[in-house]
């Protein structure tokens, strides 16, 4: 065998190694609906921001800047995974950035948190929204997953994820955080097509970005509706549904995806329909309940 083929082969057992490993971890396994040895318990909560290596790592970085930078950014995924010793990494990014690209000033204010300084309110707003590569417009995504899966353990998995469609447009409509989503409100019902040209724009960007980290590396994927809760049942069949079904049909079969929505137990069958592998419930659901209800492989 000639010399170069030797080293590939070799690489290529040694990768071999790596995703068996990966894939036999209890997080996986337990995405996967299969018996783990122990039972893995998830604390949906930000842990690397209370802890004061991360603060050492932040220090006075602007937020915006902290999650563009794949050395800071991996250092603090890296680090919440070594210290508190869990069964997989977190990719330290946020919902929003992937705004930017589309043409969104954003913000991320000490004391209010993320803004956007033009906020979609018209049809004319969604028409001037761009659709580019994640691959292009945020490079910085690719770096981080790399630098991070450089530094995890070969048996530990990475988690990469995104904003699901509401929730982006939500942001994109009101412009900060809200109590009451009366501007994203007004859109979805005073004009449906408006709101549904850019519910169909925020998903063909979320299928880009999560298509790029699954092929940068990352082991699963979650996927936020953190303002989903804002919904009735009927709310979501009419204007959320299709677009969730379409994301997660389109990046699903190749790694875990997790489906997680906050707010309105009452949506969760819904939900689970709309596609996942895992569901994510909040405090309202009976774990046990709604496991059996939905018929889902796993709950988190």
């Amino acid at each position: 065998m000639r010399e170069g083929s030797s080293v590939y082969n070799s690489h290529f057992f040694v990768e071999l190694d790596m995703s068996d490993k990966l894939q036999q971890s209890a997080f996986l396994k337990a995405c996967r609906g299969e018996v783990t040895d122990y039972t893995p318990i998830w604390l949906n909560r930000q842990a690397g921001r209370y802890m004061k290596e991360y603060h050492e790592v932040k220090g006075s970085t602007p937020s915006l800047d902290f999650f563009k930078t794949p050395h800071l950014a991996a250092q603090v995924t890296c680090d919440a995974q070594r210290i508190l010793g869990v069964d997989a990494a977190i990719m330290f990014a946020d919902l929003l950035p992937i705004l930017e690209p589309m043409g969104m000033e954003l913000d991320y204010l000490p004391g209010i948190g993320p803004t956007i300084a033009n906020p979609v309110r018209s049809l004319a707003d969604i028409d001037n929204l761009r659709i580019e590569p994640a691959r292009e417009t945020m490079p910085y995504i690719g770096e981080v997953i790399r630098l991070i899966r450089s530094e995890l353990p070969n048996n530990i998995p990475l988690i990469g994820f995104g904003g699901a469609p509401f929730t982006l447009a939500s942001y994109a409509v009101e412009g900060q955080s809200s109590r009451n989503y009366i501007e994203v409100k007004k859109l979805m019902f005073s004009d449906p097509g408006a709101f549904r040209a850019l519910m169909g724009k925020v998903t063909d960007s979320v299928i880009d970005y999560l298509s790029y980290q699954i092929d940068e590396g990352v082991q699963a994927i979650q996927i936020f509706d953190s303002w989903v809760g804002a919904l009735s049942v009927t709310d979501y069949r009419i204007h959320v549904f299709d677009h969730v079904h379409r994301l997660m049909s389109a990046v699903s079969g190749i790694v875990p995806v997790i489906h997680f929505g906050t707010g309105n137990p009452a949506l969760l069958p819904l939900m689970a329909k709309a596609g996942g592998d895992v569901m994510a419930l909040d405090w309202r659901a009976p774990i046990r309940d709604s496991w059996d209800l939905l018929g889902v492989k796993a709950v988190q």
